[in-house]
């Protein structure tokens, strides 16, 4: 199938997404931004219990795989990190199908409390010291309930927030997707900060890593309040029904979605790395790791808004594209600065600068897709999508970035992986229809 054959497909669909029109012609009412960012506060309490993995992997590491079984304790707890994107594409597929069925709200229900579970299991799982294989296999099972849950996050939120912005706001509105993700990185930095200023280094091992997971379950009622308030945006004409394009409609914006959120995400993972990299390849304190992901939760945040905002002033592709561009020239050149100068104030400028650069292509490829899928199958095909980037590419980055560097012994070897990641995701960028209203090349 010719893929110009194909966008003209997707050009017919997107004009009743664009138009936020339902089956009976009818617009759903927008909403004040600081409502919908109440959609965002469940979204940063999912994403935070989910990344503290990644932030505690050492500790987590010397819980559940001791050095006394085995060498590669590290790997094995990035492989488990990773373990949890294997059903995020399940969670997508179902959570999201739920969502373009019943509605956005009981679907972020759903996911929030299945998270609340998985979370919970996390936290009190005993060590492999105290029930042996058992411990390890438990800690598999609850991450890949974790990954479910937050496969079937992204699809509901995001398309909750596109149908609740006014349509000259709808870069900022969805940039809140990635803002509350990154709200969780800077959260989850400063408590794995102050847990590392307060416990020595054999009870953060013991048991202070399982604080962050805590803190997570204490706020889980709050979460389920929170979206358990919140409009439905999901118009009954569509819940009942309505015609949905067929697969080959939005095929295309499937594969270059993958694309673009896949390159995104190896960047963002493999700046976020800095922090297990400044610990394990720089031999730099746990302090000053979680200090660099201070740095990149705080830069992120604002940078995702500012890339929403920028998107709705002058178009999705040239914010994105400019973006992309300049992490694939500065990528290897950052690398080397660390290695060479392994300073705080040296990772924590790389961590801002790239942080910055790799929100700003999230956030603006993640509401061009959204724009480019009809409401009928948004929730569906974006949360299935955005579940495979990130099962395919952001949860093997930091095993990758790792296992590179063994193998090739080069601490250069992540900046090389981001490196191509950029440059693929640079053509589907080109490739995509830009879908800001009133700018060049717009449908």
């Amino acid at each position: 199938m010719a893929i110009e054959t194909d966008r003209g497909i997707i050009q017919m669909s997107v004009l009743t997404a664009n138009g936020a029109e339902g089956a009976t012609g009818e617009a759903p009412p927008h909403l004040p931004l600081i409502k919908v960012a109440a959609v965002g506060v469940g979204n940063a309490l999912e994403f935070y219990d989910f990344l503290s993995f990644s932030f505690f992997a050492i500790q987590i590491g010397h819980t559940f795989f001791p050095v006394a079984q085995t060498k590669n304790g590290l790997l094995y707890t990035l492989a488990t990190f990773g373990v949890g994107f294997i059903t995020r594409p399940l969670g997508g597929w179902i959570i999201g199908a739920y969502a373009d069925r019943v509605g956005r709200k009981p679907a972020m229900m759903l996911s929030f409390a299945l998270m609340g579970v998985a979370i919970t299991g996390l936290a009190l799982t005993p060590g492999y010291a105290q029930i042996g294989i058992a411990a390890p296999i438990l800690l598999v099972m609850f991450r890949l309930i974790q990954g479910f849950a937050l496969g079937g996050e992204v699809g509901p939120s995001t398309a909750f927030l596109i149908e609740a912005a006014p349509k000259a706001k709808r870069g900022l509105y969805v940039g809140l997707q990635y803002a509350t993700q990154d709200l969780s990185v800077l959260v989850a930095g400063l408590v794995g900060f102050t847990l590392t200023a307060l416990l020595s280094p054999a009870l953060l091992d013991a048991w202070g890593w399982r604080l962050a997971f805590l803190l997570g379950v204490a706020i889980v009622p709050l979460g389920l309040m929170i979206r358990r308030n919140l409009p439905e945006t999901f118009g009954a004409d569509h819940a009942a029904g309505a015609t949905k394009p067929s697969a080959a409609a939005h095929a295309p914006i499937f594969i270059l979605g993958v694309i673009m959120l896949g390159a995104a995400c190896i960047a963002y993972y493999g700046i976020e790395y800095i922090n297990t990299y400044a610990q394990d390849t720089l031999h730099l304190s746990v302090r000053l790791a979680f200090g660099a992901t201070i740095i990149l939760g705080a830069v992120s945040v604002a940078a995702d808004l500012f890339g929403g905002v920028m998107t709705d002033r002058v178009g999705r592709k040239p914010v994105m594209i400019t973006a992309a561009a300049l992490v694939l020239i500065i990528i290897l050149p950052a690398f080397m600065l660390l290695n060479r100068f392994p300073s705080a104030s040296v990772i924590f400028a790389v961590t801002a600068v790239l942080g910055v650069l790799s929100a700003i292509i999230s956030s603006s490829a993640l509401i061009a897709i959204t724009e480019n899928l009809p409401a009928a199958v948004r929730s569906g095909v974006l949360g299935t999508l955005y579940a495979v980037a990130m099962s395919a590419f952001g949860g093997t980055t930091q095993f990758v970035a790792k296992g590179l560097i063994v193998l090739t012994h080069n601490p250069l070897a992540p900046a090389w992986y981001i490196t191509g990641a950029m440059a693929i995701g640079l053509v589907a960028m080109g490739i995509i229809k830009e879908t800001a209203p009133g700018k060049v090349g717009a449908r």
